[in-house]
């Protein structure tokens, strides 16, 4: 949570530091990014203390995709489909982390981020693709397509690595025949479409999390 507060005045800094300026926004931006990467780094340390050693791995393997996304940040371009993608497939590592750290193995953990991997992998173009009809630019079709596509492989890669997470899938290929069926009906306001996007993000979770528990049962 720190880190995800932390992302909006880092930004504003490097941005303001990249166009050579200074203003009274990045000096408080500064000093509230300061104060929330000393919190950050108390819990990270406090994390590896109590944690089961090499939980953080997922972290480090995340790193890459989180330097993408900070590399276009950076340059004001964000809002493109690969950063949007590279970030949220990063941070869906911490929930790699939380299996390990509770003493459950690798393939569960790699499991769980393929899963949360295959949502953002069919929800951010399909979100893209909904707001460009709502503007009445091309839908993006295609990416839209593509991002189903990987989306199931993953979540069948998923499934492969540790078969509790079928409902987790089963959740996956849920949330794609929703969103396929939301094309064909006019576009919601984006409040409404991101709420609704909130709600299959946490459906997803859950039912991965009660699969998982019925299976080790």
């Amino acid at each position: 949570m720190v880190a995800f507060l932390a992302r909006t005045p880092l930004k504003i800094v490097a941005v303001d530091h990249r166009r050579g300026r200074s203003l009274e926004r990045t000096r408080l931006a500064r000093r509230v990014a300061a104060v929330e990467l000393v919190v950050l780094a108390a819990l990270a340390v406090g994390a590896v203390m109590l944690a089961e050693p090499w939980f953080w791995v997922p972290g480090i393997v995340a790193l890459p995709m989180l330097a993408i996304e900070g590399w276009f940040e950076v340059r004001s371009r964000g809002r493109r489909l690969a950063p949007e993608l590279a970030g949220a497939t990063g941070v869906c590592s911490v929930a790699a982390m939380i299996v390990l750290a509770g003493g459950e193995g690798g393939r569960l953990a790699a499991g769980v981020w393929l899963i949360l991997a295959a949502r953002v992998a069919t929800s951010i173009p399909h979100v893209r693709a909904q707001i460009a009809r709502l503007h009445e630019r091309p839908a993006q079709a295609r990416a839209a397509l593509a991002g189903d596509v990987a989306s199931v492989a993953l979540a069948a890669v998923a499934v492969a690595l540790d078969q509790s997470l079928w409902a987790g899938a089963f959740a996956v290929a849920a949330v794609i025949a929703i969103q396929r069926l939301a094309t064909t009906r006019p576009v919601p306001r984006p409040v409404i479409l991101g709420l609704r996007q909130m709600a299959m993000g946490f459906g997803v979770v859950i039912v991965t999390a009660l699969g998982v528990a019925l299976s080790a049962t």
